[in-house]
């Protein structure tokens, strides 16, 4: 099978007509070139895939605010991090 490189505004059609796949591959291209504005922007049209990768990076710095953003605009694996993060001891009760 021929490797296809299919192009951003292709992927934008496809994902404008409901086809999650291509929605996906649009935040992987977003998530590839730390493009969080779009990430945020396909969270907001629905696509689970790009509040997973926001969700990682957000986990990764401990941004609290940015994992509530992600929750409250329906990806609920984002609260699910934030109440984990949350509830961690901090170093202060470790000692």
């Amino acid at each position: 099978m021929a490797n296809m490189n299919v192009d951003r505004e292709t992927l934008r059609e496809l994902a404008d007509e409901g086809n999650e796949t291509a929605l996906d591959r649009l935040a992987d291209l977003a998530d590839a070139a730390d493009d969080v504005v779009e990430l945020s922007e396909l969270l907001d049209e629905g696509s689970m895939h790009a509040g997973f990768l926001l969700t990682r990076r957000a986990a990764a710095t401990g941004d609290l605010r940015e994992l509530q953003r992600i929750s409250d605009a329906g990806y609920d694996e984002a609260g699910n991090e934030l109440d984990r993060l949350l509830k961690a001891p901090t170093d202060e009760e470790k000692d």
